[in-house]
């Protein structure tokens, strides 16, 4: 494994996943109800930063490496399953939003790691509807995450619409990869 500061940063948001969950575990008493939502929405977005920070370094820096290509997309989901699944059991997100996102990032994934085999890994590189999908989603979990009312938001109520639509990008973009896929395949 290359060591370089893209590669840290993906294993620093995969170390901040424990962080994150144990601080809703923790009592009331401990860690009162508001800070441990601040708290897991500030280490959720500093993993959803680290995110964007890691590829942008990766490419500019040119430290670009097989197993960083491996670890990031890694990273990305278990850090957005832990946090659909911890929404879940706050009561905060809809189960089954939560198994079509999950879902569709196993799928995916699946579908990439056997293009590539095939040689056809090009075909199911990311797209900017996957990057809009991302960007929907990341919004709805910090939203979600912050639970409160702030500045007269209700970041729920906005977070829950943001959350569907992220599910309906996820079904979009799943079907989009799904036909680039189709159509490399027909063509070998």
């Amino acid at each position: 494994m290359k060591i370089n500061i893209p590669n840290l940063l993906t294993w620093l948001r995969i170390l901040l996943i424990p962080v994150f969950v144990t601080v809703f575990y923790l009592s009331d008493s401990t860690l009162n109800p508001h800070l441990k939502n601040l708290i897991a929405t500030g280490v959720f977005l500093l993993a959803a930063v680290t995110d964007w920070l890691d590829g942008y370094l990766a490419r500019k820096l040119n430290q670009s490496s097989a197993f960083g290509a491996f670890l990031d997309p890694v990273a990305d989901k278990l850090m957005v399953a832990a946090a659909l699944i911890l929404l879940v059991e706050l009561g905060r997100a809809d189960a089954v939003i939560a198994f079509v996102i999950i879902g569709r990032e196993i799928t995916i994934s699946a579908l990439r790691e056997w293009m590539a085999k095939v040689g056809e890994s090009k075909s199911t590189a990311v797209s900017m509807l996957g990057k809009i999908k991302t960007t929907f989603q990341m919004s709805a979990i910090a939203l979600l995450l912050y639970h409160e009312r702030l500045a007269g938001l209700d970041f729920q109520t906005i977070g829950s619409l943001l959350l569907y639509m992220a599910a309906l990008l996820t079904l979009w973009s799943m079907g989009y990869y799904l036909m680039m896929a189709m159509q490399r395949l027909k063509e070998i």
